[in-house]
């Protein structure tokens, strides 16, 4: 266990259960960030056309490997299947068998970026629900409702309602994580169900509530989705990422988009996180008193719900002070980091000079 008054902490390499690498020119770019702080990273399937098949996962994963510099080469990929209304049962068995698919992720559709293929009402994929819950295949949630009526802060809790406690209900041995949990009300549905119900939880949620996004003017670097809440939601997200519970672990929800489509008349939502992820929760974790607890939640819990081995090498974060750049280059465009312009108290330093297999 880390010493928490320690300069150094030496984890187990930590992975990430949510992460967009983007395609092509931006891949190339973005999917260095990720590859050298984790071992392995649920890839998010919403590209443009999503990926719906086996066939899309596998070429996508070839994409990715190819992006990655020789230094990384042991980072692993794990494809998700973007449900449709129009999924079929077999095909998302067959992936799975086939240790293409990881995992299937529910998008209600037009809830975030290229969602618009996303499941119109869960009621047309029993059938992979089913499936699902029979293989013991993780469904992985994008918990918000996208009915006008409902004001985007409460779209999270009133899905608790209208959806996720439906699905729970007619499939209660289905494997769910609750993705980027935003609020106290996710936390305490999460808390209150079985061992087959998880969440992930953000860098950036844990760190700003919503007046992050109007302080001074409107700050579209910090727009998500779902949206940061207010800060009774962003101390409860603290208290259950720290408490130590096997429910909670890390899930970035990195999300890159360019300066020019953050900062437009109608930008798009996401946070740029993956750059210095790590020392992100590091700050958190520190500032909670609870560095002793990051390891399990960044390295432990994760795998273990996912019924895959625990990382064996080790790294390093070394206390310090890290500079985050204003913006980073992303081949012919520019993106701006979490964190832009701040001082973290941890650097992440790589694999540890005497790694060797956890006994």
């Amino acid at each position: 266990m880390p010493d928490p008054s320690a300069s150094r902490l030496i984890i187990r390499r930590p992975d990430d259960w949510h992460v967009h690498l983007r395609d092509h020119e931006l891949l190339q770019s973005v999917v260095g960030y990720t590859a050298r702080q984790f071992g392995r990273a649920i890839v998010m399937p919403n590209l443009s056309p999503p990926v719906t098949t086996v066939a899309q996962a596998a070429a996508y994963r070839d994409r990715i490997r190819a992006a990655l510099h020789p230094a990384h080469a042991s980072f692993e990929p794990l494809m998700t299947c973007y449900l449709t209304d129009e999924s079929d049962p077999a095909e998302v068995e067959r992936g799975f068998e086939d240790r293409v698919f990881a995992a299937c992720k529910l998008y209600p559709a037009h809830a975030t970026t290229n969602s618009e293929h996303g499941v119109t009402d869960v009621s047309r994929i029993r059938g992979v629900l089913e499936r699902m819950q029979r293989i013991g295949m993780p469904l992985l949630v994008h918990g918000e409702v996208t009915d006008p009526a409902v004001d985007v802060f409460d779209r999270e809790a009133v899905f608790i309602e209208r959806v996720f406690s439906k699905i729970l209900a007619d499939f209660p041995e289905v494997k769910a994580v609750f993705e980027h949990v935003t609020t106290a009300e996710a936390v305490s549905f999460v808390e209150s169900r079985g061992a087959n119900v998880a969440a992930t939880i953000t860098p950036h949620h844990l760190r700003i509530n919503r007046n992050a996004m109007f302080e001074g003017g409107i700050r579209p670097h910090f727009y998500c989705l779902p949206v940061a809440k207010r800060e009774r939601h962003r101390l409860a997200l603290r208290r259950a990422a720290t408490s130590g519970s096997t429910k909670f672990f890390l899930g970035t929800d990195s999300a890159p988009h360019s300066i020019g489509k953050k900062e437009a008349a109608c930008g798009c939502a996401g946070v740029f996180n993956a750059p210095f992820a790590i020392e992100s929760y590091a700050a958190t974790f520190e500032e909670e008193g609870a560095l002793d607890r990051l390891e399990a939640f960044a390295s432990e819990h994760g795998p273990n719900f996912y019924g895959l081995p625990l990382n064996e090498e080790r790294v390093v974060l070394e206390r310090g002070p890290c500079r985050v750049p204003e913006r980073l280059e992303a081949g012919r465009e520019e993106i701006v980091p979490f964190h832009a312009g701040e001082e973290l108290n941890w650097r992440f330093k790589g694999s540890a000079a005497a790694a060797q297999a956890v006994p």
